[in-house]
């Protein structure tokens, strides 16, 4: 499950993907998206570090994407947000750690059982982008097997 800031992360992207000419300033973000003001300046802030979007001070300032929506994938939003997205440690491309408990990863059952999980959800998570967020609501349907996208 995803972190209620990853949640937020996405609603305020996608809000300034909605607006690629223009900045957009954070009570307007946040009232928009219903996510706490407070909150939000954190968000933002880490997505701005992380060279997502970039603000401006002055009257007119506030918040844009600068990326294309077709470049930010949710995996890279949530590797931002709440750190690495394997479910075990000695999975994770971006955070490797070898499993204490676990003598020999070659043949650890638990670790092959999460290897395709993690590798499939991996795939959909980097290919999966804010663009796909902005697409009409009939190409992505919830199903009794989970979202279709582009059906």
């Amino acid at each position: 499950m995803i972190s209620q800031k990853a949640k937020y992360a996405f609603k305020a992207l996608i809000h300034l993907a909605r607006n690629p000419d223009r900045t957009v300033q954070i009570d307007a973000i946040a009232e928009a998206t219903a996510v706490p003001r407070k909150f939000l300046e954190h968000i933002l802030l880490d997505l701005k570090r992380r060279g997502l979007i970039a603000s401006t001070r002055g009257r007119a300032g506030g918040y844009a994407l600068i990326k294309p929506p077709e470049e930010v994938t949710v995996g890279q939003v949530l590797r931002i947000i709440d750190g690495p997205i394997a479910p075990l440690g000695c999975l994770s491309v971006t955070a490797y750690r070898p499993c204490p408990d676990c003598p020999d990863e070659g043949a650890c059952e638990v670790r092959r059982i999460f290897a395709g999980v993690y590798d499939a959800t991996y795939r959909v998570m980097d290919a999966t982008t804010l663009a796909d967020a902005l697409a009409a609501p009939e190409t992505a349907r919830l199903t009794g097997e989970g979202v279709k996208l582009f059906s």
